[in-house]
């Protein structure tokens, strides 16, 4: 036992410094061009990507428990998921990473629900994105004269500012061989103000689509996101998922009843429905706990 903690901790190091590299070249700099140029380190580190998930044999699963949790962006902790608004040398908006990796197809795994059953293609994700209207001035034109010029039809897009909060949907496990509890990150969706809404009068937020995380990884791996204890090393949106550092509520676990919503059942109470998450939560650590109480 005390082998296998040693291995899990070193993969965790190992993880870590992957995951993080110095400020690009800004001190060896001899012009602003050079700012930004790869170390070596960095093209190794990129040319390896994400650390693979290890493979993990169903007969040795003792327990598991699938939960939906929702990280909401005004939180101080999830500032870094929702920041920076416009993209800089090197960094860009967490929304724009997903959006350009799914535009130009470099995730391909993107679905319509959180089950995984239907795929969006690219035209799909397109009207999701983006909404043409015309201008009362433009529909009159169109009456009168059968077309409608360009300056009376403007686009509305979903921007960064959109973005209200993630959802991740993720599984709790207990493999027998490594003797702990451990999480398996295996949804993303970006919660955003709906196109259909957006710019009137009652606005509404939807998941935009579900990510399958695994898919994703590579694309996370190579973005970087701000350290804000140490700007001088950077960090990957990978590592900060797969390590949880999120502030996050449970709203939804697999139950009886068909992994029905908490706010389904505990409705019209917010705190009975913040008790009803701890109690999940609580009760996943309980397991692992009591495993080793007898």
């Amino acid at each position: 036992m005390k082998n296998i903690k040693n291995l899990f901790l070193t993969a965790c190091a190992v993880f870590v410094s992957g995951a993080t590299f110095a400020q690009n070249n800004i001190l060896n700099a001899q012009s602003p061009n050079e700012i930004g140029d790869e170390s070596i380190e960095e093209i190794y580190a990129k040319a390896d990507g994400p650390i693979p998930y290890e493979y993990v044999n169903d007969r040795d699963i003792i327990f598991q428990k699938k939960v939906w949790e929702v990280l909401p962006l005004d939180q101080r902790q999830n500032l870094v998921y929702y920041f920076p608004m416009e993209e800089t040398m090197d960094r860009k908006p967490l929304w724009n990473i997903l959006k350009d990796a799914v535009m130009n197809k470099k995730i391909n795994e993107v679905y319509e629900d959180e089950n995984f059953k239907f795929k969006l293609n690219i035209k799909d994700l397109e009207s999701k994105f983006m909404r043409k209207d015309t201008t009362e001035y433009g529909k009159e034109q169109l009456m009168l004269e059968g077309k409608i010029d360009e300056q009376y039809i403007y686009t509305t897009v979903i921007r960064p500012n959109d973005v209200q909060e993630y959802r991740t949907m993720g599984m709790w496990y207990l493999d027998r061989n490594a003797g702990e509890l451990k999480y398996r990150l295996l949804g993303l969706a970006p919660v955003v103000t709906d196109i259909n809404t957006k710019g009137r009068e009652f606005e509404q937020a939807v998941p935009l689509f579900w990510i399958f995380f695994p898919d994703a990884r590579d694309v996370l791996y190579n973005s970087y996101a701000y350290n804000e204890k140490n700007p001088a090393m950077k960090i990957n949106f990978d590592y900060l998922f797969n390590a949880r550092k999120f502030s996050s509520t449970i709203y939804k676990a697999d139950n009886i009843y068909g992994d029905r919503n908490i706010s389904d059942y505990v409705q019209g109470n917010a705190m009975m429905q913040l008790l009803e998450a701890e109690r999940i939560k609580e009760s996943i650590r309980e397991f692992e706990d009591d495993l080793w109480n007898y």
